[in-house]
């Protein structure tokens, strides 16, 4: 090698790295102090030595091909940077995990490389327990997956059993004002519980990652007709009217996602309206769809307006009473993102608030000849049912609860604890009776799996009603379409339910 100046020379001498230079056949020409530190040889006794004395033993094969490959087409390049096995050793025999950049030049004829060599000892330890932290979350989120599955099952039950008595008690009481009051107070506490299972559930279930939206078309007609059913009872209590917008639109989106998101914003504007009405509609704008809801009530100043999304936040006048735990609109910023929509919020303090959920262009379907609003609403109206219901139900205190509001509801209900205990009930079905049953079972069968069985045993469309307490988790396994098959979330409201049993019913 040519001579190397002072100044430079000293460059490379106090270099952070221990710097190498190795000609052609492998024996190190150059060896800067630093070296001696990383190794522990003196550079002066390394000068003359085949690079592999710095190379374990068991890499002495494969670094003479890497050696003559490398030289053939010599480029800048970098080694053991991604913490693969790449390995030095020291003088005391010690190994440690080794970073390399190499840099080919020449001097005159000669072709030499030069190495700058560190020590990734401590990277690795960092990428190790990154790794390590990495897992255990992973580990963590299963574990929380299962737990909100379990939980949602088992902690919707008793509040399905509570309800269901609720509207029985109804029955009883039409002309005890006193006493249907008392139970009108109940029923509110009973929706408040629910409201804020489903929001505490929800919230958690998305930070946890556990949703992946399933994309199928869905009519804007249907799933505003079903929004105002369910909450048409909360408008009524409040003297507000609850509105949705003609319209034919399809769209591609996760049905259950999108329906929570409508859950949540007309939950919201119904919780701060106290005069007027709410609306459901669509507009079309820049390429996009805008679903609107809107509504007449408090309204929402603008230094709020930024919090709105937080979760725990709410806004309402000074002196309002806590309502909830502020999840909902949290819930809708998370599930808008996750289905690549947007939202945003107007308002006016004591004139209303306008949310505003943008779908792209690329969502939206051909119109289809769908249901007009008054036809979605004729679907949906109460038919007499000719036959039985056939309720299976494991959870004892669902099952009798259910069967005596059933009941009270002037239908013929037979029930089962169990799948063993509802064959002798289901080889006697015939059209006209409807299956109500639980989709989590004891046991290796699902309610769903009766339902097909059944299906194939009596060879004919055998009306179902299939509820969970975890029905999100539920439809990501269902996936397809099932004809005369209403899915329905417990605790299950009891008009929903029988809604459900009339739609299903009609041939």
């Amino acid at each position: 090698m040519g001579e190397i100046s002072s100044i430079a020379r000293r460059l490379l001498q106090v270099s952070p790295d221990a710097l190498l230079v190795v000609d052609k056949t492998g024996v190190i020409q150059f060896a800067n102090e630093t070296s001696h530190t990383l190794f522990g040889y003196d550079p002066k006794a390394l000068v003359g030595q085949p690079i592999t004395l710095l190379i374990p033993g068991r890499f002495h094969d494969r670094h003479g091909a890497h050696l003559s490959n490398y030289l053939a087409q010599p480029i800048n390049r970098e080694m053991g940077a991604r913490i693969t096995d790449l390995f030095a050793i020291r003088a005391d025999g010690s190994e440690f995990p080794a970073g390399i950049r190499l840099s080919p030049f020449r001097d005159g004829e000669d072709t030499f490389v030069a190495a700058a060599v560190r020590d990734m000892t401590e990277r690795r330890m960092i990428s190790d327990a990154l790794i390590a932290a990495r897992e255990e979350a992973d580990r963590a989120n299963r574990a929380k997956s299962r737990f909100l599955a379990t939980a949602s099952h088992d902690l919707r039950q008793p509040l399905q059993a509570i309800r269901l008595l609720n509207a029985s008690m109804h029955k009883f009481i039409r002309d005890l004002p006193e006493m249907s009051d008392l139970v009108r107070h109940q029923e509110l506490a009973i929706d408040s519980a629910t409201r804020l299972l489903n929001a505490l559930l929800d919230i958690s279930r998305l930070e946890s990652g556990a949703i992946e939206p399933q994309l199928s078309p869905v009519s804007l007609a249907g799933a505003f007709a079903d929004i105002v059913t369910e909450f048409e009872p909360v408008a009524a209590g409040k003297n507000l009217q609850l509105e949705y917008a003609e319209t034919r639109s399809v769209i591609s989106t996760d049905r259950t996602l999108l329906t929570q998101i409508l859950q949540n914003l007309v939950g919201n504007s119904l919780k701060y309206t106290e005069h007027g009405r709410v609306q459901i509609s669509q507009e079309f704008e820049d390429n996009a769809l805008i679903l609107k809801i809107e509504d007449t009530g408090l309204g929402i100043s603008q230094d709020k307006l930024g919090r709105i999304f937080d979760e725990y936040y709410q806004v309402g006048p000074q002196g309002t009473k806590r309502l909830g735990v502020g999840l909902g609109l949290s819930i809708v910023r998370e599930v808008t993102r996750l289905l690549g929509y947007s939202v945003t919020v107007s308002s006016q303090v004591g004139k209303g608030t306008c949310v505003r959920v943008r779908i792209p262009e690329n969502r939206l379907l051909a119109d289809d000849a769908l249901l007009s609003r008054e036809e979605v609403a004729e679907t949906r109206a109460s038919v007499p049912l000719t036959g039985r219901l056939v309720l299976l139900e494991d959870n004892d205190s669902v099952r009798k609860a259910t069967e005596l509001f059933l009941s009270l509801e002037g239908f013929e209900v037979q029930s089962a604890p169990s799948v063993s205990q509802v064959q002798g009930l289901l080889l006697t079905m015939q059209p006209g009776d409807v299956l109500i049953t639980d989709y989590h079972l004891d046991g290796k069968f699902t309610g769903l799996d009766v339902l097909l069985q059944l299906r194939t045993q009596r060879r004919f469309d055998v009306p179902a009603v299939v509820m969970s307490g975890d029905l999100q988790s539920m439809m990501r396994v269902v996936k397809t379409s099932i004809p005369k098959c209403r899915f329905l979330s417990k605790p299950v409201d009891t008009k929903a339910l029988l809604s459900a049993i009339a739609e299903v019913s009609v041939n």
